[in-house]
């Protein structure tokens, strides 16, 4: 992880047959994902991805949306 900040977005990764790679998204972030030839190389470039975004966001005076609490049902 190039920024050194862990994100507090919901993740989701995925295999991905066609490409054969995990793609890693961050539903909160329309359009925020990345991609890495392992699940944990998926995740540390989504982190920086969501770096970026947020950085972008702002520069354009978009809203930066707040990641979304989520529970585990027992």
């Amino acid at each position: 992880m190039k920024n050194g900040k862990v994100q507090k977005y919901e993740v989701l990764i995925y295999w991905d047959d066609a490409d054969a790679i995990f793609v890693a998204e961050a539903p909160d972030l329309p359009g925020c994902s990345a991609h890495g030839g392992s699940q944990v190389e998926a995740l540390e470039n989504l982190n920086d991805a969501i770096g970026l975004w947020i950085e972008t966001a702002k520069e354009f005076g978009d809203v930066v949306p707040s990641p979304r609490p989520h529970k585990i049902a027992a």
